[in-house]
This record gives structure tokens, C-alpha cells and sequence, in this order.
């Protein structure tokens, strides 16, 4: 691991661990690195027991790029995506020139539907989720590596239209915008969200496990609901 790398690391940790203790009342630390999806026994990458910063020890930092891409076929749902990418990014942070790879192979992917004609909008998705949670992760000099946009929060809202109602990309898209960049876009978000969330479903344990990071303090679908004044499906 270089110093650059050590460094990044290191700042995002203080960011998740100082946060989550001063800052109750808001998002503590970036959303999408520092709380892990819960998954249930999907298929992801190996992890350890230590929470949100415990990558398997061992694990080979060269096998990343294509261990990441074969967990992301067209059948995985999002949020396992997600999950996937969180802990890619975790990994990536240990080396810069991996993470540029990683972010590489998943633009090619991008690119390549594109160029046969059939763009794929969770190829989309992943390119533009990872691109945020780089951002969230402290990479800067990666992202300038890109070979397209960098407003991954844009990739999503492609990814939604393309792919036509999906509340767990709008729940992506609501957690890409926990730094205020838009109140109202991620309540918008959140609200088509939890419209189609079903209790006791992937989708609603994550929800309610990650609501507070948009300023939401709730233990039910239905207290999110009446919060965001969003109706049920």
C-alpha cells in the first residue's frame, strides 16, 4: 500500500468514526462506504467480521477488477450491487492504481453496450454508484482517470429512466445525494422508494436501517411514510 493510499484510508476512517460519534443527528460518515447493505446470503465479495472496514485478510487486491464484474451479472438484484461496490471500494482504497482499474473495467462494460447499441442500464448504474462512492471514499486523482462523466448521481437518474420504475436504484439515488446536494431530488427519491417497499423485504430493512443517513429517524416502513408523506403501492 503507498503512503497517497495510506493517507486516503486513513482520513476516510477518521470521516466514519468521528462522525458517527459527534454528529448523531445527521449522516455520520459517507453513506455509501461506511454502512454496509444488508444482503442476506447473497453472493458478494469476501469479507471479514469487523464491520464496514474489515476486507478478508488476504484477500489478493489483484483479483478485485474481475471478482467485482462477475459479481455484477444482469440477474443480481441492486442492492446486493451496491454491497458489492461498497466493499470494492473499501478495497480499492488500499491502492490507487487498482481502484483506476477497477473503475476502468466497469466503464468499458459501460461503453461497450453503448457501442453495440444496446446500452445496459445496470452497467450504467455500477459505473455511476461506484464513481459516487469513490467520491464519498477520498479518490480524487482516480476519478480524474475516467473516460467519461463524473457526475455518477447522473448515471443513476440514466440508469432509472432506462430501466423504468426500480426503487432500489431510487434508494441508491437518495443515498448519492446525503450530502445536501439536493433536499428535494433525494426526498423525491426516497419517497419512490419506499412506495413499492414491501415489510420484511430487502429493500425495507435497508431503508430503515439506512434512513437516518438523509435525516430520517424511523423504525417502521410506516414512519418513514408518514414522515415523507409517501403512500403505499
Amino acid at each position: 500500500m503507498d503512503r497517497w493510499m495510506l493517507i486516503t484510508l486513513g482520513i476516510a476512517l477518521v470521516i466514519c468514526a468521528a462522525l458517527a460519534v459527534f454528529a448523531p443527528a445527521a449522516h455520520a460518515g459517507p453513506p455509501l462506504l461506511c454502512y454496509p447493505f444488508q444482503i442476506d446470503d447473497a453472493k458478494s465479495l469476501p469479507w471479514g467480521s469487523g464491520g464496514w472496514r474489515a476486507p478478508a485478510p488476504g484477500y489478493d487486491l489483484r483479483r478485485l477488477a474481475d471478482d467485482t464484474l462477475a459479481l455484477l451479472g444482469p440477474a443480481v438484484p441492486v442492492i446486493v450491487r451496491m454491497e458489492t461496490l461498497r466493499r470494492a471500494a473499501v478495497y480499492a482504497t488500499k491502492d490507487r492504481q487498482i481502484a483506476a482499474h477497477l473503475l476502468g473495467r466497469l466503464e468499458a462494460r459501460m461503453h461497450h453496450a453503448e457501442a453495440a447499441g444496446k446500452p445496459d442500464a445496470l452497467a450504467i448504474f455500477d459505473a455511476g454508484y461506484l464513481i459516487e462512492t469513490y467520491k464519498q471514499a477520498g479518490l480524487p486523482e482516480v476519478l480524474r482517470g475516467a473516460t467519461g462523466t463524473l457526475d455518477g448521481y447522473a448515471m443513476i437518474r440514466k440508469a432509472i429512466e432506462m430501466r423504468g420504475p426500480d426503487p432500489e436504484m431510487e434508494f441508491a439515488a437518495a443515498l448519492a445525494l446525503a450530502d445536501n446536494r439536493s433536499q428535494d431530488a433525494r426526498t423525491a427519491h426516497l419517497r419512490k422508494a419506499l412506495a413499492s417497499a414491501e415489510p420484511g423485504s430487502r429493500l425495507a430493512k435497508n431503508l430503515i436501517t439506512h434512513c437516518h443517513l438523509v435525516g430520517i429517524r424511523a423504525n417502521t416502513l410506516a414512519e418513514m411514510r408518514s414522515q415523507l408523506g409517501s403512500p403505499k403501492i
